[in-house]
């Protein structure tokens, strides 16, 4: 049987303050990059970050890496797919994927981990929380 598989595909492009002085996607505005990617998948999955501090929790990311295949130039049209990545751990795992929208190169790969943090106490979450289980459950995830 197939895992599921949680999906969002996210147009990117790259801004003119966003690039160097070769019209190359600065280094760290692929992180951005990375957070649009996240913002849109909660808005089309119910996993966005208002719901998730409605519930009692803040997410903040503690596991970020990058690899840069090719320049994201000036202009150039491009997509961010950002793939949930199922876990049985508290914690929100993604892997990214930027291509150039016309040629399909592949452009960067990321991954990120995301944390739960009792919103009142600041304090680490140990566990899946109810509302993530939930959530889990919903979208056909085991958990």
């Amino acid at each position: 049987m197939k895992k599921k598989e949680l999906i969002s595909v996210t147009p990117v492009r790259a801004r003119f303050s966003e690039v160097d002085a070769m019209s190359i996607a600065w280094h760290g505005s692929y992180v951005k990059y990375l957070e649009d990617g996240r913002e849109d998948f909660g808005i089309k999955f119910g996993l966005d970050y208002m719901s998730v501090y409605r519930s009692g929790f803040m997410t903040p990311v503690v596991k970020l890496n990058i690899d840069y295949k090719s320049p994201l130039l000036y202009e150039m049209e491009a997509q961010i797919k950002t793939k949930f990545i199922n876990s049985p751990a508290a914690k929100i795992r993604f892997e990214y994927e930027l291509t150039c929208t016309k040629t399909g190169r592949v452009l960067m790969t990321a991954y990120t981990e995301q944390v739960f943090i009792d919103a009142s106490t600041r304090e680490l979450y140990l566990t899946i929380p109810p509302f993530f289980g939930k959530w889990k459950k919903d979208h056909g995830l085991e958990i």
